[in-house]
């Protein structure tokens, strides 16, 4: 029988927006800046730059992904909000979506979307309506422009969860959403999941497939942190701190930055944790932040500790798995 939608899991990170379908990922670094008001052309003796995406619908003119903070008024609001609908918010996903479709081919079916939203966002009062307010601007059919060229698809299905729990299932689950023989144990016993992203550094812990609610957590001490302890006079925006440090060019600061934070976050797992992962199966660690403080992190959870093979696209790919793994129910 053949498939009624495309699945799609959608990693709505605050450093990056993280596509993963059936041909593979996409990661699009979360710069958004409003449509600058001139162009500079052909200015002799300095190169000409290539611009970033622009997008260009009924919510606003931006551009989008790296350089955008270049080429426009940087637009960087770190509150959950943002992922509720927000104009800029909306932008990143519709670029990302279009360069996915540039990279692997136009979508020939209705998008079923899986999307990861970050832990502390599924917690707490407002929970419930983050949830529908996220669902309610996804889903339906979209029309914008990506540098230029009239773009039209439909969202058909939205399922929400957490982003950690993205990374449970990257673990579990083979391409074609079945557990995995050799790791089924971690369905039933307690794995511990840190996921280091851009604005958090979330911990879940799962037992018999439902969170233990005393051991799962998020606080605001993820990459950005880092870049505040690289950025002590504010010179920089955030998504031009980014910039530098994916293109190496932070070495100086990040010598004396990285213990101060890596101490920031393993106090936080300690807070939250204390001795009590010992008791896991697994500590899964993924995020952009997990490459950094890899070598922290694993020798503080020693032999449990498992890095996906893809750190950064780990919670996107695990969405898709499980969007996948639901049609098979």
């Amino acid at each position: 029988m053949t498939e009624e939608f495309l699945h799609i899991g959608n990693d709505l990170g605050m450093g990056a927006n993280k596509l993963w379908s059936l041909n593979g990922g996409l990661e699009i670094v979360s710069q958004v800046a409003n449509n600058g008001t001139g162009r500079i052309e052909g200015m002799i003796g300095l190169k000409q730059h290539k611009r970033p995406m622009h997008i260009s619908s009924a919510f606003g003119s931006f551009y989008i992904g790296a350089g955008a903070h270049d080429h426009g008024r940087p637009v960087e609001n770190m509150d959950f909000n943002r992922l509720t609908g927000a104009p800029e918010m909306r932008a990143l996903v519709y670029g990302s979506l279009a360069q996915y479709q540039a990279k692997y081919g136009a979508f020939t079916k209705p998008l079923s979307m899986m999307v990861g939203l970050p832990l502390q966002m599924m917690m707490g009062e407002n929970a419930k309506q983050y949830r529908s307010e996220v669902k309610g601007w996804i889903k339906g059919t979209h029309e914008f422009e990506a540098d230029g060229v009239p773009v039209k698809l439909e969202i058909a299905q939205v399922s929400i969860t957490s982003q950690p729990v993205g990374a449970l299932f990257d673990f579990v689950l083979n391409d074609e959403g079945e557990i995995e023989p050799s790791r089924k144990d971690a369905m039933s016993d307690e794995v511990g999941v840190v996921s280091v992203g851009f604005n958090t550094v979330e911990l879940l812990v799962v037992k018999d497939q439902g969170a233990v609610e005393r051991f799962t957590a998020g606080n605001t001490v993820g990459v950005r942190r880092l870049l505040e302890l690289c950025n002590p006079e504010g010179l920089y925006s955030l998504g031009e701190l980014d910039e530098k440090l994916r293109g190496g060019k932070l070495k100086t600061e990040l010598k004396a930055a990285i213990p101060i934070w890596a101490r920031e976050v393993n106090g936080e797992i300690e807070r939250r944790w204390s001795n009590s992962h010992k008791r896991f199966v697994k500590v899964l660690i993924v995020g952009g932040g997990a490459l950094l403080l890899k070598e922290y992190l694993t020798s503080q959870f020693g032999a449990k500790a498992w890095i996906s093979n893809s750190p950064v696209m780990s919670i996107s790919r695990g969405l898709w798995k499980m969007s996948v793994m639901d049609t098979k129910r």
